[in-house]
């Protein structure tokens, strides 16, 4: 059959079936009597839905047969559900129960089940005959369909079905045979109708198992060879009659019948595999067969998916299964295995290694069926039910993994006393797993958990166990600490020790000494922190630290007795020396040697192949720890070179100031002040350094030092690393765009450099012969991508039709000789042209060479000529074509020969223009000739008289009536309308186009796509050999769209979240105007008053979502990448001119499926549909199916079970949208053995879903992120990075740069988005070029899918310590061997908080997060086993810096607790008298390093860098300048407290927990109580402490003048009002008087009332007091509160020393005086705090006791020596003791509430509270006084929204009427 008539046919069937359905469905719109949605609970909800569906679309044709089809659906819910116990069920009974009465009602006599039949019987043949469906079926048999019509098909046989099954349950339940009522023709059409649905069932990317549909995938040929591999028509089954039919057999059926697995598991993989299959063929270097796939294309999928398996199977010794069988055909039964496997593993991917266990022994299954042909059901998955790997397999791991889960408490029980996913994981690294579990599996293992009866216990933690406690920190990172501590111990020797050669020399030696004696406390923390796991580790780990132990005990011993021997020896006898000298050097010399080998790749690749050996292991044994992962951790030794370089750097510039400035200038201080004994005169009791060389003052002035030498390590990476990050960045050619002017100056270069990198390199491409594109065949290729970027930007509304115009270049297809550029180049230049010429002060040629100077001038002028040419050329014909052809000849010749003057009167070029300008209007404006004949007469006119006297003799004058005649046949040009409008638009905008895009956005994303065509980038491949690819969204509750109701309505201040949106982006809101055609005065009106047109409703909710953190957002950019592939692949199928318009089309859309896949994991979705609540963001998420077909939406659906009370069956489901509907249609359901979240919700939704995803790589995208069709367009470069040569290992994940949309909104959102920007770009580029430490810390990364999946996931789940999610994928890829590496030249856009609050809770979910980092396995095992440099840098840039962050912190404390101790104990004073303390050098530096830190100017170094090489170095100063009077310092000093205080809470208790930031933009004031909640004990009780220290130093302090005591405390009171006052400098209206009064009220409100059960924290003080102690759970954290508490009494016992009264009396019982006196207060306290029903009384105690407390003050003061100096400053004492008592009895509250105090400690506390908030009120009430602090505040917050000439204040003001006023 010819094409032709093959085409024909297939139109006759599908109008065919578009008549039948039409005529089904065709009905008046109504609305629906029925239930809205069928509960989930019920087992077959869908079928339940789909018969509900067919009854309201049939009732108006046949209202009987819809009565019949609702009580049909009754009674199947009555049967799944009898008793109505199901969520829903009852309510969904009723409602049903109703409508059939309602039906029943309109029917006269009785019912008779033997007549509905025949009724239902009837309805069915009549439909068939009254549409013809037997001529359709006729038509269409043997021919596959396209998708289009499979809708159409699909719902005529749903309709027949669903009647089909109504007559035989109706048989059944009424016992009534069918074949008495039914014909045998009828029951004939059944059975073939019911076989016919079978072709149509739904799919998700190839209709595999839907033989009636024919998808334009289907035909290529690596799509049909991949179908082919799965052929295995030579097995055969034990049980023929439960196999499918022969001809359709495949390795997936074979597996599915011999292990159990479910069907929609095993579809769900086919196309997986054949996907992969397919796609790997299409990436061989040769066309791809149709009957088999080749063998490279399997041996390299099969290496990746069974890759970790072989690894595994070395590691164990265990030969690989699959290795027996090398055919393809084996390959792929085994890849076929485990995907299967994984597929249905649920949780248990989260074990990689469990997975490789079970396939292990499965394939050793199927290989025998292999051998024999014969299938049998395999006994290890054999369950009462029949077949099920469910049930058999992954049962017993799901219900252990869910028993420890439980034991974690929600995650408050210590990690030590529950196993995580990774001890689960990790006990399948021995070989020791297959005599413990065994196979089958051994169900009563104590694997699986503690089992009755049996002797064993349950198997405990394995390999490492998550203690938690600061010695992580030392553990992880031993050697760095070594390197600080041996370096200063050598350090300060040798500026001790000047000018003793010998003696100096042996004192250094003594950091051998300290060196083993930390290795020593190594090996003690490793047997410490190994209980909990040393009964199930392995025996060689558990001997390893033992010996580990023995070895650095026995040298500690031994070295230390040498180094004491050698001390004592005289002068004259060096034994002990030498053999010290010669120990020393054969363990550095041996070790030594050890690191050198290990970066000889030779030597390398020989102990790796060796790694069996006996010698190799016991190597490893001794040096290392051998677990599966972490091995072979090194580089290239060009890669270790370059980071070894670095460091190198670094550290001689960390220790060299650190000698110099930090050290040596101490020295002199510290040998004085030990010397002294008798000099020093103590002014209190002292203890221990009176007698003792002054110990304690020696430690106070060394420890600030000592704090800053720890931490300015990362001061200088930081600095060095900004540096070099620079540096990379301008050789990457990074900001050499970075302006308007910038990009229109560059612009003739964007075309060649677009094909050089971003269009496949084809013989359809003209190129010179050396190699480089034409300018036009460059056009030619750029045009269509280019204007697309542009229809993207009008699209959203970034840009405005105008702007379009202006931006659209011409397709340069045809025509013109010249390349033609886009109208914003060119506008205004003819005119400007024009005016040089009329000058004349030039020659022609002087000025045609100024012209050139110009392009885009010469470019226009060029053009109008010839763009004039053709157009008279179109127009005309004859002697009037000849005429002007010949004056346009003379034109060109003139300005060749130079003579242009001579021949033309240039004084008449104005009206030459005018008179084309007349001309082009009348052929822009229609398709009439009315005055175009008389336009076209007058230009000749004109032209004539720009003829010269010379020229007019060779170009003859026509007469008026051969004018008539001549230009009286004009005709229109054919379809040029475009190039006329051009041409009209060049002669006629006057106005320069200089800012066009004036939107701010549209030129970001214009300049970094057009700089990134420079950029270095992968070739392309073309579409067909890219490689494949899903994007990866989690999603729970979030904002899908705005409603109009969340547009429209108010918060508190006024401000709508539309009137918001209209104020921030007043240009994209008149570009939203004008596209939907409305002004601003009607659009108001229509909005207020529900007159707006839905359509133009949805397109507003759209507009307003796509500027906020919106789903919606997140699903139009990533679809970009569909659009991006379908117009690549468009283009090059065009270019190769084999297809028509059509089939290029249908090749497009079908070459994106293939390519890429994006799933939404919306976990609550099914709930959604059902939930009141939740139906809306239902409706949001089935709307974005609707719009975008490639979209997919996984999600977790509960169906409760048969037969058990309460109990759930849950399913992964996927669902894709239902032909265009707003509804869902199932494609794969796959139960799951429970509820798969067991851990962190986050990684737990992804893992449920990821065995949806398709492709080779996969990017993970948060649902705050966006993406732009420009950089879509750089995707298949990116993924061609994974074949990049990046060092040893290829690239595993591909880091990817991010723009923070955020940072325009506000000051706060500005500084957020530039540290953000600074971290992922110049960080990570550092990261990942030299050092090799980047991680995986955002979620635009590209993973290498098939390597993660096999080893993980993209994530880890354990509760609480695997908080911090994402990270983890980052360190278990290097773990095991991969390789991170970092892009710029394509971004992603993120957003960011917006507002402190959101700020400060994102800031402590990271925090908290690394502090759980700090005591997982993988920061350990990176810790240890990367080279020495890589882990330095692993430490600085993770842990490390947040370690830092705490020491700079620990430094003001540090320094003001040295300086209130040197003061109150009087050895300051002495010291000063001394001249001792004055202008010391070293206390200076490390003052100015802490504060220099504290303000975030190291933090900006980075930012600054980046800065200078994206925006320019002047825009960089202002841009920093800008930031430090904004209070950018205030801000990032404020931040430093954030992270310490939740990374010290969480390593030190606990506690940390997923923190919701809200991503909410609306500028709302915060009131002060919501402030005092978040920030009492985080900040503001640190910031108290640290003013109190620093008002004693100023009483009691020796400083002699101010100038000196601020210096010393200015960094001090800087963060002490940072952290203060931060909250409500940045805190919107945070001034304003009226908000001031009411968040006093507010506040007293919440601090007065009692609250009780159930009292949420927001409504009282005592619920909040209550969470607040929540974190101290263990007698560990309560132990060290306690210590750490006790630092407060020594406020006291250093200040009642210090009273006049005691005339110098530093007797010890003072101090116990001083504490009968607080015991005295606290009693008042309670007396005053008492309340009675006998108030009268009561009140008249308490004013004789206040009485007789204000006369005792009073006597005292006159009658002995007590001043009110002395009483102010023992309350000063007093203060801080009560809160240290306080503390302390919170951390043992058990105690205190068993004593009865604790009633009397929560009323101590809220005094506490209420003074605090008191405190900090006073300040901002007194500043609320001032209306132009709130002015400068408003100036100070939304500094970027005023230079944009933003109304900020009509946005905080709102809409209030008395705003307005």
């Amino acid at each position: 059959m010819s094409d032709r008539s093959r085409r024909k046919k297939e139109e006759r069937i599908l109008d065919n079936w578009r008549r039948v359905v039409s005529s089904v469905i065709a009905q008046p719109s109504r609305k629906s009597d029925f239930p809205d949605s069928v509960p989930a609970s019920l087992g077959q909800a869908s079928n339940i839905n789909t018969i509900l569906q067919v009854a309201n679309e049939v009732q108006h044709e046949a209202p009987n047969v819809s009565r019949i089809l609702c009580e049909y659906a009754y009674s199947l819910s009555q049967s799944l559900d009898p008793n109505s116990g199901g969520r829903g069920v009852l309510q969904f009974k009723t409602g049903l129960m109703s409508v059939i009465k309602q039906k029943i009602a309109k029917k006269d006599g009785i019912f008779d089940r033997r007549q509905d039949i025949a009724t239902v019987g009837k309805f069915y043949n009549d439909f068939r005959e009254k549409h013809h469906l037997e001529e359709v079926q006729a038509d269409a048999n043997g021919h596959s369909q396209k998708s289009q019509d499979v809708r159409l098909r699909t719902r005529t046989y749903t309709v027949l079905r669903v009647l089909k099954d109504c007559v035989y349950y109706l048989a059944q339940e009424y016992s009534i045979d069918p074949d008495t009522i039914l014909s045998p023709k009828l029951k004939k059409a059944m059975e073939s109708d019911a076989k016919n649905s079978e072709d149509f069932q739904p799919y998700n990317i190839l209709p595999l198992e839907a033989p009636g549909v024919s998808e334009v995938a289907l035909e290529f040929p690596e799509v049909k060879s991949a179908r082919m591999a799965l052929h295995v028509p030579a097995l055969h089954f034990s049980d023929e009659s439960r196999a499918p039919p022969r001809q359709k057999r495949d390795i997936f059926d074979a597996l599915e019948y011999a292990f159990g697995f479910q069907h929609d598991n095993v579809r769900n993989q086919r196309e997986h595999l054949v996907l992969l299959l397919a796609n790997h063929q299409s990436q061989l270097d040769y066309e791809p067969s149709e009957q088999v796939v080749h063998g490279d294309a399997v041996q390299t999928l099969c290496e990746k998916i069974l890759g970790n398996y072989e690894n595994w199977c070395y590691y164990i010794r265990k030969e690989p299964v699959h290795s027996r069988r090398d055919s393809s055909e084996g390959k792929v039964a085994f890849m076929a295995l485990y995907l299967l496997i994984w597929g249905e593993a649920a949780n248990v991917r989260f074990l990689p290694e469990a997975l490789c266990y079970i396939f292990h022994n499965m394939a050793h299954e199927f290989t025998s069926m292999l051998e024999s042909k014969l299938i049998e059901q395999s006994v290890s998955c054999k369950s009462e039910n029949g077949q099920s790997f469910l049930d058999q397999i992954i049962t017993p791991f799901y219900v252990a993994l869910k028993m420890e889960a439980a034991k974690s408490n929600g995650g408050k029980s210590g990690h030590s006393k529950w196993r995580n996913y990774d001890d689960f994981n990790e006990f399948f690294w021995s070989y020791s797993c297959f005599k413990e579990l065994g196979w089958p599996l051994n169900h009563k293992s104590p694997f699986f958990g503690e089992v009755k009866g049996s002797v064993r216990h349950r198997v405990g933690k394995v390999s490492f166990v998550e203690h938690r406690t600061f010695f992580h920190l030392y553990h992880s990172f031993v050697r760095t600490w070594l390197l600080l501590v041996l370096m200063f111990q050598a350090l300060t020797i040798i500026a001790f020790t000047e000018g003793y050669r010998l003696q100096r020399l042996k004192i250094l030696l003594s950091t051998g000494l300290t060196y083993f004696v930390m290795k020593l406390i190594e090996s003690v923390l490793d047997v410490i922190l190994m209980f909990g796991a040393y009964s199930s580790s392995r025996i060689n780990a558990v001997n390893g630290i033992l010996a580990h132990f023995v070895f650095y005990g026995a040298c500690c011993g031994g070295f230390i007795f040498l180094y004491l021997k050698m001390m004592l020896e005289g002068n004259g006898s060096n034994t002990f020396f030498r053999i010290y000298i010669l120990a020393l050097g054969v363990y550095v010399a041996v070790q030594l040697v050890i690191r050198f080998f290990l970066h000889i790749p030779s030597f390398r690749k020989q102990a790796g192949k060796a790694a069996n050996n006996r010698c190799i292991e016991v190597f490893k044994w001794l040096y290392q720890e051998n677990h599966f992962v972490g091995r072979g951790l090194v580089e290239s030794p060009k890669d270790f070179l370059r980071y070894s370089l670095f460091w190198v750097v670094v550290l001689g510039c960390k220790f060299t100031f650190s000698y110099f400035l930090q050290i040596k200038p101490l020295v002199p201080a510290t040998q004085a002040i030990t010397s002294f004994q008798e000099e020093i005169t103590y002014t209190w009791h002292d203890f221990v350094s009176k007698n003792n060389h002054n110990v304690m003052a020696v430690f106070f002035l060394w420890a600030p030092v000592v704090v800053i030498y720890l931490l300015d390590i990362s001061v200088w990476y930081t600095v060095l690393s900004a540096i070099w990050g620079g540096l990379l960045g301008a050789r990457d050619r990074l900001g050499e765009i970075r302006s308007p002017e910038m990009l229109r100056g560059r612009f003739e270069s964007f075309p060649v450099g677009f094909v050089n990198n971003l269009v496949y390199d084809d013989s359809n491409i003209g190129r010179s012969e050396t190699g480089e594109v034409s300018k036009g065949d460059s056009a030619r290729i750029f045009a269509p991508f280019w204007n697309e970027i542009i229809s993207c930007l009008r699209e959203e509304d970034y840009i405005s039709n105008r702007e379009r115009d202006l931006l659209r270049m011409p397709s340069n297809a045809v025509g013109l000789s010249l390349v033609q550029w886009p109208l914003f180049l060119l506008v205004s230049k003819v005119f400007l042209a024009m005016d040089l010429a009329m000058e004349k002060k030039e020659s022609s040629e002087e000025i045609w060479e100024k012209l050139s100077k110009d392009q885009y001038m010469a470019s226009a002028v060029r053009e109008v000529f010839e763009s004039v040419c053709l157009l008279l050329s179109d127009l005309l014909e004859g002697e009037g074509k000849k005429w002007f052809q010949g004056v346009f000849t003379d034109i060109e010749r003139s300005i060749k020969d130079k003579s242009f003057f001579a021949l033309f009167q240039i004084n008449n070029i104005q009206d030459v223009v005018k008179k084309i300008t007349a001309l082009t209007g009348l052929l822009v404006k229609g398709n009439s000739m009315d005055g175009v004949p008389s336009a076209v007469q007058g230009l000749y006119e004109s032209v004539y008289n720009f003829l010269s006297d010379q020229s007019r003799n060779e170009h003859r004058k026509f007469s008026a009536e051969e004018l008539k005649v001549i230009f009286s046949k004009v005709r229109l040009p054919k379809d040029d309308k475009e190039s006329i409008k051009r041409l009209h638009s060049l002669l006629t905008i006057k106005e320069s186009a200089a800012t066009v895009p004036k939107n701010l956005e549209a030129r970001r994303r214009l300049e970094f796509f057009t700089n990134s065509l420079f950029m270095k980038m992968p070739d392309c491949p073309p579409v067909a050999a890219m490689k494949s690819f899903s994007v990866y969204t989690p999603y729970y509750e979030e904002i899908v769209m705005y409603s109009g109701k969340e547009l429209c309505e108010d918060n508190e201040d006024g401000i709508s979240t539309l009137f918001y949106l209209q104020k921030i982006f007043p240009d994209e809101w008149k570009n939203f105007l004008e596209k939907i055609g409305l002004i601003e005065a009607t659009f108001d009106t229509q909005f207020k008053s529900g007159a707006l047109a839905d359509e133009n409703l949805l397109k507003l909710r759209l507009w307003a979502s796509y500027r906020g953190q919106t789903l919606a957002r997140t699903v139009r950019g990533m679809m970009y990448y569909r659009r991006a592939i379908v117009l690549q692949s468009l283009l090059e199928a065009r270019g190769k001119g084999r297809w028509s318009e059509q089939e290029c089309n249908e090749r497009a859309k079908a070459y994106a499926d293939l390519k890429f896949t994006y799933v939404i994991t919306c976990q609550k979705f099914g709930q959604q549909k059902v939930e009141e609540k939740g139906k809306a963001k239902a409706q949001d998420i089935l709307y974005l199916m609707k719009e975008n077909e490639a979209l997919r939406i996984a999600y977790i659906d509960q169906v409760e079970s048969d037969g058990v009370k309460g109990g759930k069956e849950f399913y992964s489901k996927l669902v894709k949208n239902d032909g265009g509907a707003l509804k869902d249609q199932l494609i794969f359901s796959i139960k799951l053995p429970g509820n798969p979240i067991l851990g962190e919700g986050k990684p737990e939704n992804q893992n449920h879903a990821v065995i949806f995803t398709r492709g080779e790589a996969l990017q993970t995208i948060d649902m705050n992120q966006d993406n732009y069709f420009e950089e879509a367009l750089k995707m298949r470069n990116l993924l061609q990075e994974f074949e990049g040569n990046y060092g040893l290992r290829s690239p595993t994940i591909l880091g990817v740069r991010e723009h923070v949309f955020t940072g325009s909104v506000s000051s706060l959102a500005w500084f957020m988005s530039n540290q953000e920007t600074s971290f992922v770009t110049l960080g990570q580029r550092v990261l990942a070029r030299p050092l090799k430490v980047r991680m995986h810390y955002g979620h635009p990364d590209v993973f290498d899918r098939l390597f993660h999946l096999t080893r993980g996931g993209f994530s880890k789940a354990s509760k609480v310590i695997n908080i911090s999610e994402d990270i983890y994928a980052g360190f278990n890829s290097t773990l095991r061997q991969g390789n991170v590496t970092h892009h710029e030249y394509i971004q992603v856009g993120k957003g960011r908080d917006v507002g402190l609050n959101q700020i400060a809770m994102f800031e402590a979910k990271v925090s908290s997060g690394n502090g759980e980092q700090s005591l997982s396995r993988d920061v350990y095992r990176l810790g240890q086993l990367l080279d020495f440099f890589r882990m330095l840098s692993f430490y600085t840039t993770s842990v490390g810096y947040y370690v830092c962050t705490m020491l700079t912190v620990l430094v003001v404390y540090v320094f003001l607790y040295g300086k209130a101790y040197l003061a109150l104990s009087g050895v300051g004073q002495s010291l000063q008298d001394m001249a001792l303390l004055t202008n010391n050098q070293a206390l200076q530096s490390a003052l100015n390093t802490q504060f220099l830190l504290q303000i975030g100017v190291f933090t900006a170094v980075p930012m600054v860098m980046g800065f200078i090489l994206e925006q320019g170095v002047l825009k960089a100063i202002v841009s920093f300048i800008t930031m430090q009077l904004q209070l950018a310092s205030v801000f990032f000093t404020f931040s430093l407290g954030t992270r310490t205080h939740y990374f010290g809470r969480t390593i030190l208790h606990g506690g940390a927990k997923y923190r919701s930031t809200g991503r909410g933009f609306v500028v709302t004031h915060v009131k002060f109580a919501e402030n005092y909640r978040l920030y009492s004990r985080s900040h503001f009780v640190k910031a108290l402490e640290i003013a109190m220290l620093l008002i004693v130093y100023l009483a009691y302090g020796y400083e002699t003048t101010t100038i000196s005591y601020i210096l010393l405390s200015f960094s001090s009171w800087f963060l002490a009002i940072s952290w203060l006052f931060a909250p409500y400098i940045f805190n919107p209206s945070g001034f304003e008087w009226q908000k001031t009064v009411d968040d006093f009220d507010d506040w007293m409100g919440w601090l007065l009332y009692r609250g009780g059960v159930g009292v949420k924290t927001d409504d009282s003080w005592e619920a909040w007091w209550e969470d607040e102690q929540g974190h101290i759970r263990h007698n560990r954290g309560r132990i060290l509160e306690t210590i750490l508490s006790l630092r407060f009494f020594f406020f006291q016992y250093g200040v009642i020393y210090q009273l006049k009264v005691l005339n110098n009396n530093t007797s010890l019982a003072v101090y116990g005086i001083s504490w009968l006196i607080l015991v005295g207060i606290i009693l008042i306290f309670k007396v005053f705090a008492y309340r009675s029903k006998s108030s009268v009384v009561l009140r008249l105690i308490q004013g004789l006791l206040f009485i007789a407390i204000i006369g005792s003050l009073v006597a005292s003061i006159a009658v002995t020596s007590l001043t009110l100096g002395d009483v102010f400053a023992a309350l000063l004492a007093l203060v801080p003791t009560g809160w240290g008592i306080l503390c302390i009895g919170i951390a043992w509250k058990g105690r205190i509430k068993a004593l009865g105090l604790w009633s009397s400690f929560r009323a101590i506390a809220r005094f506490y509270d209420a003074a605090m908030g008191m405190v900090i009120f006073l300040p901002v009430a007194f500043l609320s006084w001032f209306p132009f602090v709130s002015t400068f505040q408003t100036r100070l917050l939304f500094n970027q929204a005023f230079s944009r000439g933003l109304e900020i204040s009509l946005i905080l003001a709102g809409n209030r009427p008395n705003a307005q006023s």
